[in-house]
């Protein structure tokens, strides 16, 4: 039990010396808008995907990132994403390199029940280890600080969302706004399917507010391998296209089975890192 204990401190003195010290931000997988579902105690989940986004200029994205979400207390969860991005701006530049890290906490603190939804806090850190000049990365520390909700209904339908204010420093940056609902559905026992709305307010003094949308499926091929994809784009054709691709992997304490509906979270790579730059319009 000691030993337990100490393995655990050390754990969470890993991840607070991260997001203390601490852009690409990632969210919901395979969708952006989040939940405040953390995963159980003793439990991990570990993530090896691609989020990409295109429009008439350029194309951005992960290539890959790695995501990893530890129960290290019960209703608590830890988030630690380490990307490699690109961009290219068709024809002409073409960069790629390690991106900027992403940590957090997540924190259930209303557990759901028959009329009453349950809520958790999901405060993120990017780091900005990326490098900005070929942008990279964003070149400052970012936070995010959102409050998610979700509700099932019956055995088939869920859905989830919430808000979430990010503190985005730097010259001509603004500090931004994310309101985001998903609704999933499960269609058999191995296979999920969702859409997400989502809409953001402008993260730079020029920028302009976005709207967009996603559908996604999750299925699992097993109780601990599980395939994550998403497809989407924005209202107003700025980004033409955005699409996510993963393979997760679920290490459980109890070795119980994990089902579609625990797994939502975690990657938000376009809806918040350099937002602006991604979503670049040209005529």
């Amino acid at each position: 039990m000691a030993n337990l204990k100490s393995k655990r401190l050390y754990i969470i003195l890993f991840f607070s010396l991260l997001i203390f010290f601490s852009n690409t931000v990632i969210a919901g997988p395979p969708f952006d808008t989040d939940d405040p579902e953390p995963v159980g105690l003793g439990n991990w989940e570990l993530y090896l995907s691609s989020h990409s986004s295109y429009n008439r200029a350029m194309a951005q994205g992960t290539l890959p990132h790695f995501e990893v979400n530890y129960g290290v207390a019960e209703n608590v969860q830890l988030h630690l994403v380490a990307p490699l991005v690109f961009n290219s701006e068709y024809s002409r530049i073409n960069n790629y390199g390690i991106g900027d890290i992403e940590a957090g906490v997540k924190f259930r603190f209303i557990q759901e029940t028959k009329y009453i939804p349950q809520i958790g806090i999901f405060p993120l850190c990017e780091i900005p280890t990326g490098n900005s000049a070929k942008e990279l990365g964003s070149g400052k520390l970012q936070f995010l600080l959102p409050v998610w909700l979700q509700k099932s209904f019956g055995d088939k339908w869920q859905t989830y969302g919430g808000y979430g204010y990010w503190i985005n420093p730097g010259k001509g940056n603004k500090n931004w706004n994310f309101l985001g609902l998903q609704v999933q559905y499960q269609m058999v026992k191995k296979v999920s399917v969702g859409f997400e709305i989502y809409h953001t307010t402008a993260d730079t003094e020029e920028g302009k507010s976005d709207s967009r949308f996603n559908i996604g499926s999750v299925i699992d091929v097993n109780s601990q391998n599980h395939i994550l994809i998403s497809i989407g784009r924005s209202f107003n054709n700025s980004t033409m296209l955005q699409c996510y691709i993963g393979y997760l992997f679920t290490i459980s304490k109890k070795g119980s089975n994990v089902s579609t509906q625990n797994f939502k979270s975690a990657n938000y790579y376009f809806s918040e890192y350099n937002k602006h730059r991604e979503l670049k319009e040209y005529s």
